[in-house]
């Protein structure tokens, strides 16, 4: 059974649970992040995920990178994010 995580807060003590634990300044630019771009959870915690899978390790300047591709293509879900790193040959 999957575990439904509905704020990054939640997303990252899911990740904690799971042995996962973020530095502070991780974050740090988890919180700027969504500030700046004014994202929802939902592309908050897809873009910590999809930072997680390309990195291998969070990678603060990678996530903003993605984060803010994202919201300035107008990308409000997971279905369409998926679709973007398609296309941008990320995935």
């Amino acid at each position: 059974m999957t575990k439904t995580v509905q704020t990054v807060e939640e997303y990252l003590l899911y990740l904690e649970e799971k042995g996962f634990h973020l530095a502070e300044d991780a974050r740090g630019f988890i919180s700027f992040g969504q500030q700046y771009t004014r994202a929802t959870d939902e592309m908050v915690i897809f873009t910590i995920e999809w930072t997680l899978k390309v990195q291998k390790e969070f990678d603060g300047s990678f996530f903003v990178s993605l984060l803010e591709n994202l919201t300035s293509n107008r990308i409000s879900n997971q279905k369409q994010a998926i679709q973007y790193l398609k296309s941008s040959g990320m995935i």
